[in-house]
């Protein structure tokens, strides 16, 4: 699993953010999806990583501006530190 952090410019308010994580969910199979206009960011789980150039069209098609994105690997949190 990969955890994708892609930074937006131009979103306002939440219903900024739920066009952002609607059209991200529309596009790409994730897991979750959470938009934040005070971070000006989106964060992505998904299974496996997103195309860049893919991402940056399905952003600029919200109407925000892309400016950038990292990717890390993600390992969900086990119970009480279980593995």
């Amino acid at each position: 699993m990969v955890k994708i952090t892609v930074g937006i410019d131009g979103m306002m308010c939440g219903m900024c953010e739920s066009h952002v994580n609607e059209a991200v969910r529309n596009h790409f199979k994730v897991k979750k999806v959470t938009a934040s206009h005070t971070d000006k960011n989106a964060v992505i789980l998904a299974e496996q990583e997103i195309p860049r150039d893919e991402l940056e069209a399905v952003i600029k098609e919200t109407g925000y501006d892309f400016v950038d994105m990292t990717v890390e690997p993600y390992e969900k949190k086990k119970l009480f530190g279980k593995k």
